[in-house]
């Protein structure tokens, strides 16, 4: 007999002849395993032998092939009996079981649709209004397609987690968002994919990256605060077109990983022309606010005016910091950014270092400074800022200007921590920044709202430092702003860019839920994330790319990294001179 009708048929049995010890929840999804009560060892045998015999689900559709594999029928691991059993599609329950997600999105009858299971009685979501089976989807449920009607379980919008929302995306952008009954009935032309058990949210937006820095990240460990003329200027310096070209896509490609649609690049020292971090980025899918150095103020308005009419590249100025050029070349990038709509990136008191050199040329702190020469307005985005006094907090709120926080790179390499809640209550306007150390959107939500508890709540008694809420708007809607993108991304809203994540809920993490903003904060990680679009477009299923080789992008950067960092001659401290890390230790008897 076949492996699966064999089970089928003796676990239907088991349903109806066992006593209330044996309970099969089909809404639960959970898999009946060996072991439940059976009326005689014979049969409990067959049992047994019909689940060894089973065919082999492979968790997330990953088939033999890898990830672009699947089955769509057989025992699943979050399902009873796919497919046709007594929790599948047309099963003895009349339920859907849950099926392992097929990337081919189709089930035992050739038809597209969602995933059903878990979701199904997710504390996030609620009853579908159709009364249909959801099948399975995959990426070709999204692509080809010039009308997209997605129904997740929760949309994030503004306001928050939303159930019974369904969002139209077409032409890279969104073009409603209502409620499911109201959407599917008005927009009977589109695609409608059903998104079981998955979140839609905006993607997250780094506001402050250095896209050509990937292959030396791990060179910043352990080493003083100030590195960027001991670390990255060497390993920038040693390269050229290609391996820029590499370095800037292998960063792209990360940040997609991480659930970042978008990303700020604050401008790279390599010899080579901006354009290779372009097409690294637009090859990779990721929108970028990408920066070139005008420190000795040259060719800013050619490169304001170069991507015109891009999608995905949003044109910026950068002077890395204030000591790197003049008065006169600070104010007229500030200057231009202004006129053109584009962000002037520069860092500014992230180091007592910077801080005291700049006191000693200039007279005044960093920040202090461009607010003395001009050069501080709302187009302005300052880098890091941990370092400051309440005169130029004051000075931040009173311009508009802009800041990125980035909580990582105070821990990894910094002298503080930004103290952004002060920021929100005196209104300055900022965003959330890797500073490219580790590109991951929820573990960065999760270090901003960490380090103002630690730096900043335990001396006040502020248990709560902005509760889940304040950090995602930070992480997406309010990161899109401080980079002059405010109109064009962040946000699930009508008009706004499609960049957005469909993230899986059913997981114990997020089981059962109570806060699902602070939840994503605290709890979430990248690798619930399914899907990455930008621009309407699907760009990762699972951590890889859709329409390039992801891993032979990483195999290339394993053996190039390296031998640019040789060449590079980093000058770096030994952060375990006395060897205390590698010294084993011995136990006391």
């Amino acid at each position: 007999m076949d492996p699966n009708l064999s089970l089928q048929f003796h676990l239907s049995k088991l349903l109806f002849r066992s006593t209330g010890s044996l309970r099969v929840s089909a809404r639960l999804g959970r898999p009946v395993r060996p072991g439940l009560p059976c009326a005689d060892t014979k049969e409990r045998a067959v049992v047994q032998q019909a689940w060894q015999d089973r065919p082999s689900g492979e968790e997330r559709g990953y088939g033999a092939e890898g990830r672009t594999g699947g089955e769509a029928r057989g025992v699943g691991r979050r399902g009873f009996v796919v497919g046709a059993g007594l929790a599948g599609a047309g099963g003895l329950l009349g339920a859907t079981g849950a099926a392992p997600v097929a990337a081919t999105g189709r089930d035992s009858h050739g038809e597209r649709g969602d995933q059903d299971g878990p979701g199904d009685h997710h504390d996030h979501g609620g009853r579908s209004h159709h009364p249909e089976p959801h099948r399975p989807f995959g990426p070709q449920d999204f692509q080809g397609r010039k009308r997209l009607l997605l129904v997740p379980d929760v949309v994030l919008l503004p306001e928050g987690p939303v159930k019974d929302r369904a969002v139209l995306v077409q032409d890279g952008a969104f073009r409603a968002v209502g409620p499911v009954r109201e959407l599917t009935g008005a927009h009977r032309d589109a695609r409608t994919v059903r998104l079981k058990g998955h979140l839609l949210m905006p993607g997250f937006v780094d506001a402050h990256h250095h896209l050509t820095q990937s292959f030396g990240k791990a060179q910043a460990f352990g080493q003083p605060s100030e590195i960027f003329k001991t670390v990255w200027e060497p390993l920038e310096h040693a390269l050229d077109e290609e391996t820029a070209h590499l370095s800037a896509k292998l960063a792209a490609l990360e940040a997609l990983r991480g659930g970042f649609t978008t990303a700020a690049d604050a401008g790279t020292r390599a010899p080579v022309d901006v354009g290779v971090v372009a097409k690294a980025a637009q090859e990779a899918g990721l929108r970028c606010v990408l920066s070139k150095v005008v420190s000795d103020g040259k060719g800013g308005k050619e490169h304001l005016e170069r991507f015109h009419g891009s999608r995905l590249i949003h044109p910026s100025l950068a002077i890395p910091v204030p000591e790197n050029a003049t008065a006169e070349v600070l104010k007229k990038t500030a200057d231009l950014c202004a006129e053109a709509g584009a962000v002037f990136q520069i860092h500014v008191n992230e180091h007592l270092a910077g801080v005291e050199r700049s006191l000693k040329s200039v007279g005044r702190r960093p920040v202090s400074y461009l607010h003395h020469i001009g050069a501080l307005n709302a187009h302005t985005l300052g880098s890091h800022a941990t370092l400051l006094t309440p005169d130029e907090m004051r000075m931040l709120a009173d311009t508009g200007a802009a800041l990125s926080y980035n909580p990582v790179a105070s821990a990894w390499k910094g002298n503080g921590v930004a103290h952004a809640m002060m920021w929100r209550a005196m209104g300055i306007r900022f965003g959330t920044g890797t500073d490219g150390t580790r590109g991951d959107g929820f573990r960065l939500t999760d270090a901003a709202e960490s380090a103002q508890r630690l730096a900043h709540g335990l001396l006040s008694g502020d248990s709560a430092c902005g509760a889940g809420r304040t950090w995602l708007d930070h992480a997406t809607a309010l990161s899109a702003d401080a980079l002059g993108l405010g109109d064009v991304t962040g946000e699930i809203a009508v008009g706004k860019a499609a960049d957005f994540l469909l993230v899986d809920l059913r997981v114990p993490e997020l089981t059962p839920s109570y806060d699902l903003s602070w939840e994503l904060v605290r709890l979430a990680g990248r690798d619930q994330i399914t899907a990455v679009f930008v621009d309407g477009k699907l760009r990762l299923w699972h951590g890889w790319p859709t329409d390039w080789d992801g891993p032979a992008l990483v195999r290339e950067a394993a053996g190039t990294g390296p031998e640019v960092v040789r060449r590079a001659r980093i000058q770096r401290v030994d952060p375990d001179p006395d060897g205390a890390a590698r010294r084993p230790r011995r136990a006391r008897s």
